[in-house]
């Protein structure tokens, strides 16, 4: 799938990440007319104050936005989160807030965090963090001051193989504030160690954005204005102290100076004023009056007559104090300094190659889908179209808790079945605070339709010599009750299993739900969310020895099942061993199967026999098999029998501690799901919201 975003992400502080997020801003703009911006973090802020940079992009760029849209969280809010060991939730609300912009744009500017204050040390990491569970590309930048060219070099090398490491695809690494005769030197030296798809630029130091605006010194100094309010966006470009005698002063004047020199000096300052506006002299950017002192009234009145007032501040302090400090401001560019967002932005388009970046960024797609992202696309798609699902085991501690979960955010609709006194009761035993009035709770043997459901079994089954009484007694077990259910239309699907066997659960639904027109099988997958990727495994769970046709059917209808769940397939058929190296009756059953796969579906992309590591890693995959598209590649793995399959997906899962989502089971004319006894309460809450899927799918 194409992506639709970016991460623009650096590895310090005053990297000068503005520039790269303005000009991205405008090269997007000059191709998609939707383009939104994202902050996941941004820094504490007083009541009642905005964010200075998601202003600054919002407003230049007049882009709808709301500014509570545009960020997940304050940066206190993280830390008091992550010293609660509570990541789960700062990535949950930070991929809704995301995927609620992207769903609304064309595409999505994301920009990382600052590096300033609080957790300013793991910054790096919840970045990676970010950009890795969104599942977008990243720009990666770093500033060059107080470093060598080598240590530039090397701290750039480091982020990209970090973020290679875990997965998130480099687009381009950008070298910032570097002198302008070492840049051609840095950009050649990261090309000789990164992959030739990295773009590679650097952008000069310019010291027009290095330095402040008198704006910022007024912040800065708490200075009064005296003059010129209406200039104050006037850029600094150069400092100079007026301390000796006006003759050899105005020979120090460069175009956008800033004037410092003390209250008292008259002389200077009216110096200043007219080199400003005479054709001989450049122009200056304001003045800074130090000392406390302010022009006698005499000279106040002349410059009050004059035009085209620069901006004259007033501030306490001595005049080399004053000056230190204004050259340790960080200058920030904000909304109204439309001087430096337009220097920024030329900065960016004269020294990045713009068409090739561009290019990476509109064409780039990915077939990963991150295991978060999975999980809230899950979720969404449940909450879309709100499906019915019958709970068979209202008395297990686990299926209430997961109940409220599915309650709280209204994502299914829910029906127990048990006594409606005894879950009550259980239920606030637990203090559980589910609200029994959004649920429905059915006693089977109580219920108005018993009867009607114990004629129907006895009409489905009397071919097998079962009798109305027997009919009667089958019913009052929850498991033929709830699949009733589903079978008569009262229910959407059911999750059964967490007491209960999986024969027990299954056994129903293949007496009267039966397959779906052309399965011949019912079979099951898992959903393995490992750190970077989901895959899927099957059959792990019901099909002890599947014949050659059997596997192939497997790999068919597992295929159906994950584009249902927006995965691309790339099915692997696994065996010990890889092409046509292998021989026996084992290798060759999994041969004719992936040859089936092949004949029956010719659109799937489908490999086989191959080992799990040749399916897996892409280095292993090439050596192996050099001409397949799946090798390296794989994404649903088909396992040759249950023995091999299920002894897999439970040694992944503990030793990686990966989410298993599953059994899912395929080939049922309506959805009924299986719940290990040892499930716990995100695996029953997981399955629901999967069982709720394939409820509105006619593909299940």
């Amino acid at each position: 799938m194409t992506n639709k975003a970016v991460y623009i992400t650096t590895i310090e502080s005053n990297s000068g990440k503005s520039i790269v997020s303005l000009g991205l801003m405008k090269l997007l703009l000059s191709k998609t007319a939707k383009v939104g911006y994202f902050r996941p973090i941004i820094d504490d802020l007083a009541a009642g104050a905005s964010d200075n940079h998601i202003q600054t992009i919002v407003s230049h760029f007049n882009l709808d936005l709301e500014f509570t849209e545009t960020y997940a969280y304050q940066r206190s809010e993280v830390m008091r989160l992550k010293n609660q060991n509570r990541e789960d939730k700062i990535i949950t609300r930070i991929i809704e807030k995301y995927k609620a912009i992207e769903e609304r744009f064309d595409y999505v500017l994301i920009e990382g965090t600052s590096f300033t204050g609080e957790g300013a040390l793991i910054e790096f990491d919840v970045n990676l963090l970010i950009a890795k569970n969104l599942g977008v590309p990243a720009i990666i930048l770093a500033s060059a001051t107080g470093k060598t060219t080598e240590e530039l070099v090397g701290a750039l090398q480091l982020a990209y193989d970090s973020f290679h490491d875990k997965g998130v695809e480099v687009l381009s690494l950008i070298a910032n504030k570097v002198q302008a005769n070492d840049a051609d030197d840095v950009i050649k030296k990261l090309k000789y160690h990164l992959p030739n798809d990295v773009i590679i630029n650097a952008i000069p130091l310019n010291p027009i954005l290095a330095n402040p605006s008198i704006k910022e010194i007024v912040e800065a100094l708490d200075a009064t204005v005296l003059f010129g309010k209406d200039y104050l966006n006037n850029q600094a470009g150069y400092f100079s102290v007026g301390a000796m005698q006006l003759r050899n002063y105005l020979t120090h004047l460069k175009e956008n100076g800033l004037v410092i020199t003390p209250g008292d000096r008259a002389d200077i300052i009216l110096g200043a004023l007219q080199a400003n506006i005479s054709a001989n002299y450049p122009a200056i950017s304001g003045i800074v009056l130090t000392g406390g002192l302010r022009p006698e009234e005499s000279i106040i009145k002349l410059i009050e007559g004059l035009v085209d007032v620069v901006p004259i501040l007033s501030v306490q302090g001595g005049t080399y104090a004053v000056t230190n400090h204004i050259g340790d401001i960080k200058s920030q560019i904000y909304a109204e300094n439309t001087q430096k967002i337009t220097t920024s932005i030329s900065d960016f388009e004269q020294h990045v190659n713009v068409d090739a970046l561009l290019e990476r960024l509109i064409t780039f797609k990915t077939d990963a889908i991150t295991p978060r992202m999975f999980q809230y696309n899950l979720l969404k798609k449940a909450t879309a179209h709100k499906k019915h699902i019958v709970l068979p085991e209202g008395m297990d501690e686990r299926i209430l808790r997961a109940t409220k979960q599915l309650t709280d955010i209204n994502a299914v609709d829910i029906t127990l079945l048990g006594d409606k006194k005894q879950i009550a009761d259980k239920v606030a035993l637990m203090d559980l605070q589910l609200d029994l009035s959004k649920i429905s709770i059915i006693d089977p043997v109580k219920s108005d339709d018993f009867e009607a459901f114990a004629k129907a079994l006895y009409e489905l089954r009397k071919h097998k010599n079962v009798n109305l009484a027997m009919a009667r007694d089958l019913m009052e077990d929850v498991s033929y009750y709830g699949t009733m259910m589903v079978f008569q239309g009262k229910a959407d699907g059911m999750v059964s299993g967490a007491v209960h066997t999986t024969q027990h659960t299954i056994r129903p639904a293949l007496q009267f739900i039966k397959t779906r027109p052309g399965a011949s099988i019912v079979s099951s997958v898992f959903f393995m969310c490992l750190e970077d990727r989901v895959s899927v495994y099957g059959d792990c769970a019901i099909n002890p020895n599947p014949t050659a046709s059997q596997l192939a059917e497997i790999a068919i209808s597992s295929a159906a099942t994950s584009r249902a769940f927006d995965i691309d397939p790339k099915i692997a058929m696994l065996s010990y061993s890889s092409g046509s190296s292998g021989v026996g009756e084992d290798v060759e059953r999994v041969r004719e199967a992936t040859q089936l796969v092949k004949q029956q579906a010719p659109d799937l992309k489908v490999e086989g026999p191959i080992q799990y590591d040749a399916a897996v890693d892409l280095k292993v995959g090439k050596a192996k098999m050099p001409e397949s598209e799946v090798a390296g590649q794989a994404n649903v793995f088909i396992f040759p029998d249950l023995n091999t399959g299920n002894n897999t997906y439970k040694a992944v899962q503990r030793e990686t501690k990966a989410l298993a989502i599953g059994p899912i089971i395929q080939g049922l004319n309506k959805p009924v799901n299986d719940l290990s006894r040892g499930c716990t309460v995100d695996d029953i809450f997981n399955t629901v919201i999967v069982t709720s899927i394939q409820a509105q799918d006619d593909s299940f």
